[in-house]
């Protein structure tokens, strides 16, 4: 590891055991010289913009990552691979930080996040907003969000085969770039992708998977928690063994 990926990986470690700390009611003790790193990290997260916005500010200072997924995001902007180039209004890549230990990965942009360019912004986004600032007591800065397809199919229709084989590889390089800690797959269409099977989320969820070597967790789509309000209970409880493997409570 290079002393700034040292240096990454210790704050994170640091930062999740006084999330820890927090909800379990205690707190932590830290060196003088660290509280002042983690307030200027949190000054960072509170003014800087989530998304692409901060990638390219970090692209500024030549950080890598930032910069290879900048560069991926332009491809995507460009890409006629399939026909959602001629009814997209835009692309719709990520958002949040390209250094986070937690990736949601959905299913493809609805009409709000077609007219925005950011995931998870209508009605199904604030839901998932809530799970990770309310259930999780995360910034939603802190995680990675993104989606199979990055343009969204007409009328909100299911994905094609052929449209998430053409649009796979940009979730793949997402994924390798960022390295998380965790992957939450959101419904069907990002579990069977990711995981290459024909099985349900009801028969995925509630276990633990791999992608290539990171652990991932099936849990319904916010957009099908909306319409059936009585599986949240389930989505909470995936989301709590997410939880544990971040906090470090277990180990996979």
């Amino acid at each position: 590891m290079t002393p700034s990926e040292v240096w990454q990986a210790a704050l994170d470690e640091t930062m999740a055991l006084a999330k820890q700390a927090s909800r379990n009611g205690r707190t932590i003790n830290v060196s003088p010289e660290v509280a002042a790193l983690l307030e200027s990290v949190g000054a960072r997260t509170t003014t800087e913009p989530v998304g692409m916005a901060a990638e390219d500010s970090a692209d500024e200072q030549g950080d890598p990552r930032t910069a290879d997924l900048k560069a991926l995001a332009d491809t995507v902007r460009a890409c006629q691979k399939c026909g959602l180039c001629e009814t997209r209004t835009q692309t719709v890549f990520s958002d949040g930080s390209p250094y986070a230990r937690l990736v949601f990965v959905g299913e493809a942009p609805g009409g709000d996040e077609d007219r925005q360019g950011v995931p998870f912004v209508g009605r199904a986004g604030q839901l998932l907003t809530d799970i990770i600032v309310k259930g999780m007591k995360m910034n939603r800065s802190d995680v990675y969000i993104c989606n199979v397809l990055k343009c969204r199919p007409p009328e909100n229709r299911n994905p094609t085969p052929a449209e998430v084989e053409q649009c796979e590889p940009y979730l793949i390089r997402q994924l390798e770039l960022i390295q998380p800690k965790v992957i939450c797959a959101l419904g069907l269409y990002a579990a069977q992708s990711l995981l290459k099977t024909t099985d349900t989320v009801g028969r995925l969820r509630g276990k633990w998977h791999t992608y290539h070597g990171i652990p991932l967790r099936v849990t319904y789509h916010p957009a099908y928690l909306l319409r059936n309000p009585e599986d949240k209970a389930k989505t909470w409880a995936d989301v709590q063994e997410v939880m544990k493997v971040l906090d470090g409570s277990v180990t996979l």
